[in-house]
């Protein structure tokens, strides 16, 4: 008596919370692909402060400051490019997870909805 009774209720509660795990592993998911995308950002940021850097070091003369500034024009395209892209990367992500979210939302809803 007693064991199907905590088969039962061991049964209800996995139903209830199967939702909260969904989500949570949507969740985490989701936080694991912002991070990466991140990371890869700043080290694409720091590359190239730190190429900046370098280039700066190497101006010794009026010729070699001529030919910095002529490539600050390349890097700034360069950074708005990868502002660009870094942008509809985390657009797309958070598409994503809105997406997946709405639908877990809507399985969720039609299981609770009487027929």
């Amino acid at each position: 008596m007693y064991t199907e009774m905590f088969k039962s209720f061991s049964e209800q509660t996995e139903k209830t919370l199967a939702p909260y795990v969904k989500f949570n592993k949507l969740f985490t998911k989701n936080v694991e692909e912002l991070t990466e995308l991140q990371l890869a950002a700043v080290r694409a940021y720091s590359d190239l402060g730190l190429s900046q850097l370098k280039a700066i070091s190497e101006i010794k003369d009026l010729q070699s400051l001529t030919s910095f500034q002529g490539q600050q024009l390349e890097n700034l395209t360069k950074l708005s490019q990868q502002l660009v892209e870094d942008s509809n990367k985390f657009s797309a992500l958070a598409q994503g997870f809105k997406a997946e979210v709405e639908e877990l939302v809507a399985e969720n809803v039609k299981q609770v909805t009487p027929a």
